[in-house]
């Protein structure tokens, strides 16, 4: 994944190794044909999001020890479905981005623009 790129153009960034995140558990956003839920957001949790993400079933605070989860509190990065993140965007409960760690296959669903409104911080140039 040397190649991937963020949406700002640049290489791939780190979204988090504590915890670990990433569909491959690499701690970075990665696309790949196998992520069908396209785990390339690179958000930054609040009590907010992670309230929708659990009422929409998907819940990101209890631990799973099963499967080495441990349960996401606010501040903790993690790679999210794009879909998800857009549908937290619509409902108007979309956390933080972190730009540079974020993959450029999110711009098929949102624009640049709409993610640097929701950036963490804008990266220095």
């Amino acid at each position: 994944m040397d190649d991937a790129l963020n949406v700002l153009g640049l290489p791939l960034e780190a979204c988090s190794f504590r915890p670990v995140t990433g569909f491959f558990r690499d701690g970075c956003c990665s696309s790949s044909p196998e992520d069908v839920g396209r785990h390339v957001v690179c958000a930054v949790m609040n009590p907010d999001f992670l309230t929708f993400s659990r009422l929409r079933g998907n819940d990101l605070s209890t631990p799973r020890p099963e499967f080495e989860f441990p349960g996401l509190k606010p501040g903790d990065r993690w790679c999210l479905c794009a879909a998800r993140w857009v549908e937290a965007l619509m409902a108007g409960s979309a956390p933080k981005v972190v730009l540079e760690s974020t993959h450029e296959d999110v711009l098929e669903l949102v624009s640049l623009e709409t993610l640097v409104e929701h950036a963490l911080q804008l990266p220095e140039h």
